[in-house]
């Protein structure tokens, strides 16, 4: 660790700074650690919302126990917005006008859910869900309502359709594109996704270009999708994809690409400066991911570039859902020509996706997380793989270890 390092500000409450701030006071940095959250919560994790905290009324889901995030010794400005980044005199300001000094910074400002008509965002019965209010906000309207349209049929709004109907509410899903979460995932598994969600009673109306939301009277909303009404629903929940927080970095001169650019050690174009998480485009794929590994993983190699040591981060993409019972986990991300070898077997169904030279490109498991844990190795070792061998349900997937 470098002498010269006796202050840490971290922007952002959310998993990559909880972890950043947990990697750094392990790895011996006993200085002041200064975090800037505009939420008043601890550090938690955002993947239960959509799911235990809706359905069970599950407690914050904390990232770690009181006393650990206690000893962590953290200052809060809590709630505060970070409103600017002075390179040269080394702080951050706040938007109450204090000044935090820095040694080294980590921007760790996520992403915010996206609204694509501002207008909505006035409809009483509309909202999004990111923060842990959102979750508790959505538990109580489910609580209420009878039947709910989402618009979005991404991985957030899939999460709630599937909540929403452990509860026994009737869904309706609206989204711009012929298939489900087609952005991350192939047609082979965005049709097994269809499959499930109908399969529970979940209604999708794929392809519909135009979406209109009107408040009634009665504080319901009806959904008009390409030119089609429906019967007004109790509440319209939001879920197409997300902003980057990277105005800040942006206007403080640091290199700007989908998120703010950084090497494998999660350093920026200013190099006292660190990103993390969401807000951190990844150094070898070259966009933002909304993951919870990359958010946590990532976070603890820039703690330890952050104080000096030799720390580079080179993880394939990996993501998780769980949606009507069934955990879904995504390992790479879509390639350009692959070939899909599907394996189906008792305990679920895995999809290869083969590049030309038959070596791994994304790989998705339905309830197979042993398959995926190969599947890492496979991509690390940039093994050939024979195609027979993985669709062949009677075929033991160990002997490719």
């Amino acid at each position: 660790m470098t002498d010269d390092i006796q202050r840490i500000v971290v922007i952002g409450g959310g998993q990559a700074g909880g972890h950043a701030c947990k990697a750094l006071r392990g790895e011996g940095f006993a200085g002041r650690l200064m975090v800037v959250a505009d939420e008043p919560h601890d550090f938690y994790e955002r993947p239960p919302l959509s799911k235990g905290v809706v359905t069970d009324d599950a407690p914050l889901p904390r990232l770690f126990p009181e006393d650990s995030q206690a000893a962590l010794d953290i200052e809060w400005r809590r709630p505060r917005h970070a409103a600017a980044i002075d390179r040269d005199a080394r702080e951050v300001v706040l938007d109450d006008g204090e000044s935090l000094p820095y040694d080294r910074l980590l921007i760790a400002t996520g992403s915010r859910p996206r609204m694509p008509v501002p207008e909505w965002a006035e409809i009483g019965n509309v909202m999004t869900l990111r923060t842990w209010d959102d979750a508790s906000r959505l538990r109580k309207q489910l609580e209420q309502s009878r039947r709910i349209g989402i618009i979005g049929g991404g991985w957030i709004g899939l999460e709630v359709a599937s909540s929403a109907r452990k509860l026994g509410v009737e869904v309706d899903v609206f989204e711009r594109a012929p298939a489900l979460c087609g952005r991350s995932v192939g047609a082979e598994v965005a049709e097994a996704i269809r499959e499930l969600h109908e399969r529970n009673g979940v209604g999708l109306a794929l392809e519909r270009q135009d979406t209109r939301l009107d408040e009634q009277v009665d504080g319901r909303v009806a959904i008009t999708a390409d030119g089609e009404a429906r019967e007004p629903y109790d509440l319209v929940v939001v879920g197409v994809g997300v902003e980057i927080n990277r105005e800040l970095a942006s206007e403080a001169g640091l290199e700007i690409g989908q998120g703010i650019v950084v090497d494998a050690a999660g350093r920026t174009s200013d190099p006292r400066i660190f990103a993390a998480g969401d807000v951190a485009q990844h150094p070898h794929l070259g966009l933002c991911l909304q993951s919870w590994a990359y958010a946590q993983n990532q976070a603890c190699v820039v703690a330890d570039a952050m104080l000096g040591k030799d720390a580079h981060y080179d993880e394939p993409a990996w993501l998780w859902s769980d949606q009507h019972g069934v955990n879904i986990q995504i390992l790479g991300v879509p390639g350009g020509q692959v070939r899909c070898v599907e394996r189906r077997d008792a305990q679920g169904t895995v999809f290869f996706y083969l590049d030309g030279e038959q070596r791994l490109a994304q790989m998705v498991a339905f309830d197979q997380p042993r398959a995926i844990k190969l599947g890492k190795r496979w991509l690390a070792a940039g093994r050939v793989l024979d195609p027979e061998a993985l669709g062949d349900p009677e075929y033991n997937l160990m002997q490719l270890r």
